[in-house]
């Protein structure tokens, strides 16, 4: 069997494999923690729950338009306008589908041709780049680890090419957990203006942020963008939803358009139960998004207070999303159990394998010498997987 050019060139997702591996130890029995997969682990709210119930009652079973129930569209307006006090018109400029990750692919089918080059600020999620490549454009990395996980004016007009087309936002930040300050979007704002460049602005932890920080909204901060930004979020993160697969995306009528084309051949309609539940979730689950927020927040600071007692390894306080992104290159070249540890994926093979925590190379964000561990897991685990972690790093010679 001959594969194409683009299957062989394509990466595998780093943190659904790990995910993986790790479930099936625990189904072998194995006392396996996984901070690998950036999954709440709260039920879904009441409100979607009994949202759904009654769609399925009501026999909400059938196709829907293919950009999402008009109702769920309209509800997405409206948290937009309350929100950020930006107005998108529900019909026009506003696209529900089956969850963030194929919006974005979507947005970049619509934007990309072969040879284009996409603007990504490293660390990053794992799947900007394979969704570029798949596009037939070129990812163009922008390494942000020494300007405080920031990417700066100056990188980037350092970076910018005849072929570049775009770039792609993520704030609250994966895997880092960074929110971008004000001046640094207001930065980036100028320089897209100046070059005419488009914006992928993928904000689906913005109900995540901590410390008394606010996440700023890009097209809220400058007016010039709206015609030049496609907004992403969704239901996952904030409302606990992984896996009814609601994504939404707002931006300018005319991409607006060709993205909801591109939706209909790729995949049809969003899960009709599914757009349901979201819908319920928007409008009546408020309580639980403030109940799930403070709980992360205080996993959020056990984890951070347990690795910092942690000799060998360093980290920047993530104040934004549930991740901890860890410098664990002081460990490198070093030997655990006999073993050299030549590079992140090694370390966090043998955590799984010794110590039953499973966690995520940095590699697979751009960044090698990094993990990622995720804290939307209980105060119990996180306890006992960063004890398990202390004591590896501890026999580390």
């Amino acid at each position: 069997m001959k594969f194409s050019t683009r299957a062989k060139n394509m990466e595998p997702s780093a943190t659904l494999a790990i995910s993986g591996k790790a479930k099936a130890m625990k189904r072998e029995g194995k006392p396996v923690i996984s901070f690998g997969a950036g999954e709440p682990d709260f039920t879904s709210p009441k409100a979607a729950l009994d949202a759904a119930k009654e769609a399925i009652d009501k026999g909400e079973t059938h196709y829907t338009p293919a950009t999402g129930i008009p109702e769920l569209k309209e509800e997405v307006a409206k948290y937009y306008e309350r929100r950020f006090g930006l107005k998108y018109n529900p019909s026009k400029e506003v696209i529900i589908g089956s969850g963030a990750k194929p919006l974005i692919f979507e947005s970049l089918g619509c934007f990309v041709d072969p040879g284009d080059e996409v603007l990504i600020f490293a660390p990053a999620w794992v799947s900007y780049v394979e969704q570029i490549k798949l596009c037939g454009g070129k990812p163009v990395i922008i390494d942000t680890t020494q300007s405080n996980f920031l990417p700066s004016p100056s990188s980037i007009e350092a970076s910018l090419t005849p072929n570049t087309r775009g770039m792609i936002i993520n704030t609250p930040s994966n895997p880092v957990g960074v929110v971008y300050p004000e001046e640094t979007l207001k930065a980036i704002a100028d320089l897209v203006v100046k070059h005419d460049l488009w914006i992928i602005y993928d904000e689906i932890y913005e109900r995540l942020v901590y410390d008394g920080l606010e996440h700023i909204n890009i097209v809220s901060l400058d007016s010039r963008l709206r015609d030049r930004t496609i907004l992403i979020n969704g239901a996952s993160k904030a409302y606990a939803m992984t896996g009814w697969r609601i994504g939404y995306a707002l931006g300018p009528q005319e991409a607006m358009s060709k993205i909801g084309d591109f939706q209909g051949h790729l995949t049809s309609n969003p899960c009709s139960i599914a757009q349901w539940a979201a819908l319920g979730a928007l409008r009546g689950a408020e309580e639980d998004v403030k109940k799930m927020h403070k709980a992360f927040d205080e996993r959020r600071k056990k984890m951070v207070s347990l690795l910092r007692e942690i000799p060998n390894i360093t980290l920047v306080e993530p104040k934004g999303a549930f991740y901890v992104f860890v410098d664990i290159r002081n460990c490198l070249g070093k030997t655990y159990e006999g073993k050299t540890i030549d590079d992140d994926v090694k370390f966090c093979e043998m955590a799984l394998e010794s110590k039953y925590i499973a966690i995520v190379p940095g590699s697979a964000f751009l960044v090698p010498g990094f993990v990622r561990f995720s804290y939307a897991n209980s105060m119990e685990e996180i306890e006992e997987g960063i004890r398990r972690f202390k004591e590896m790093v501890a026999a580390i010679r």
